[in-house]
């Protein structure tokens, strides 16, 4: 007689209730350690505007550029567009892109630990590269380095937050990345306002820097200690139960160790996680993996962010103007992520989300008109509109910050099951590197041709966002990482597509591993 035997399943019990544990010293310094691997990320994202707007750098490598910036008359918006110098930008993220997926198996096999000092490796070679370049290719050379850096960092840090932290204030830790990620990029533009009056050399201490939150991304990696969701999976049930009583000050862990077991078994049941990630039971945490990070890149923030001196620029302002107006919004950005770290845990992530998402709309369409009624091709702004204009792009980035800054990372970081966590993660960083990479090849482009509506453009896709986060995106606040799926079985539209059952899928092709057994 032919029988049939499931094979693990996961989490199939609610515990959350029975969780114990309290905030301890060792999660708080594991978690602050581990987010300098976000200070990789936003020191490039705030270096790079600064340096390709100074003029030693230009003459170096981009001769044809620096001859039209000294063209005054010249059209504003196009003076800067030029796609070598695109390039040096945007190639970070392209080999950002393919290193994430790389990186996904040798997280998994290897645990977070693994990924993050392999990206602290490659930053800092990638730093010492481009602080020594000589030449366009070997600038370029480093520039991809730093991308494998920032593509191995940007995998593994924001899963190693959300298994450390616990439930209650996961939200929080996880912001760590952010904050390291927006405290990086106000360094940057802190430092490119210094060494840009240190010309012609100035440039190569700005990229050389980089180096600083390499060696501290790997020292880190080295001391810290894995994550008990990382351990369990491997194998090492009983190091990940100590490390998991040691982060959470109490042996009292039964229920949150049960469901990182029952996880782990189903994980070690999956031999192709980015195979298993695309069968139905998955689909709420693909297409939110997919669209969260692209959303995040088409809210505009990233353009404002590389461009900045750039941008202000074009409008009008002087080269020391335009780098301080720029430091300014690294500041205020920064500045931001401590607003969603009181709030995340208790207002939920969705109100962020739509608040901050209204709120940019607002300011992309004021400074949309102000460019357009009182800025042409051959004009500068006056101080009263520059001014306007530099409040409007601040408001604005005080939105994101606060929104889509950080909380782009903390979910998808946060709703995967253990089976497909680094799989899942790898698929976030990749899509959000190819829309980085997108974004930062077209802009100057984009400018160009579309001018003062370029804020138009990005505030619709903004409004897209905003509306799906109010009608797919559930509130994940307060759920353990371990028990996202029954989030989705309640979600009025998801739960169409999530079987109320794991094992009501049918197929052992979408289970992962269903154990078929025969008896005579």
């Amino acid at each position: 007689m032919a029988g049939g035997h499931f094979g693990p399943a996961g989490v199939a019990k609610e515990r959350a209730e029975q969780y114990q544990g309290k905030v301890t010293f060792s999660v708080i310094i594991a978690c602050v350690v581990a987010a300098v691997g976000g200070c990789l990320f936003g020191y490039d994202i705030g270096i790079s505007g600064g340096v390709t707007s100074m003029d030693g750098f230009l003459l170096k490598f981009f001769p044809d550029v620096y001859e039209k910036k000294q063209h005054v008359h010249e059209n504003n918006y196009c003076k800067y567009n030029n796609q070598g110098l695109s390039a040096f930008t945007s190639s970070l993220y392209l080999a950002g892109l393919v290193a994430s997926l790389v990186a996904s198996p040798v997280t998994r096999i290897y645990g977070r630990r693994a990924s993050i000092i392999c990206g602290g490796v490659s930053f800092l070679i990638g730093a010492t590269l481009n602080a020594s370049a000589i030449n366009l290719a070997m600038l370029l050379l480093g520039r991809i380095m730093l991308g494998v850096g920032i593509g191995f960092g940007n995998q593994a840090v924001p899963v190693y937050l959300s298994e450390m932290a616990p439930t209650h204030l996961r939200g929080a830790l996880n912001m760590m990345f952010q904050l390291a990620t927006t405290t990086g990029i106000f360094t940057a533009n802190m430092i490119n306002y210094g060494t840009q009056k240190l010309d012609p050399w100035g440039w190569r201490l700005s990229l050389g820097l980089a180096a600083v939150p390499a060696v501290l991304m790997t020292v880190g990696g080295i001391v810290l200690s894995e994550t008990p969701n990382s351990l369990i999976e491997r194998g090492m049930q009983d190091e990940g139960r100590k490390v998991l009583e040691k982060i959470r000050g109490t042996k009292n862990v039964d229920a949150e160790f049960e469901d990182m077991v029952d996880a782990s078994e189903l994980a070690n049941s999956i031999k192709h996680p980015f195979r298993n990630i695309l069968i139905k039971r998955n689909r709420p945490q693909l297409v939110m993996a997919i669209l969260l990070p692209a959303f995040q890149i088409l809210t505009g923030i990233n353009s404002i962010l590389f461009y900045a001196p750039v941008l202000f620029q074009s409008m009008g302002f002087g080269r020391n103007a335009s780098l301080y107006s720029s430091a300014v919004t690294g500041a205020v950005l920064c500045s931001s992520t401590f607003i969603t770290i009181a709030t995340v845990d208790r207002v939920g992530r969705r109100f962020l989300l739509i608040s901050g998402g209204i709120q940019m709309i607002i300011c992309q369409v004021i400074v949309s008109v102000i460019l357009g009624l009182k800025f042409g091709d051959d004009q500068h702004l006056s101080k009263g509109f520059s001014v306007l204009v530099v409040v409007m792009i601040c408001l604005f980035v005080l939105a994101f910050g606060w929104s889509w800054g950080g909380l782009g990372w903390t979910i998808p970081s946060e709703i995967f099951p253990l089976e497909t966590r680094s799989a899942g993660q790898g698929i976030t960083v990749a899509v959000n590197l190819l829309f980085t990479f997108a974004i930062a090849q077209s802009f100057l482009s984009l400018l160009c041709a579309f001018k003062f509506g370029i804020f138009l453009f990005f505030a619709c896709w903004v409004l897209v966002m905003t509306i799906f986060v109010y009608f797919f995106l559930p509130e994940t606040k307060a759920v353990p990482i371990e028990e996202m799926i029954f989030l989705w079985r309640k979600h009025w539209f998801w739960k169409r597509i999530v079987p109320g059952n794991p094992n009501d899928e049918g197929s052992s092709t979408e289970l992962g591993e269903r154990v078929e057994r025969t008896t005579d």
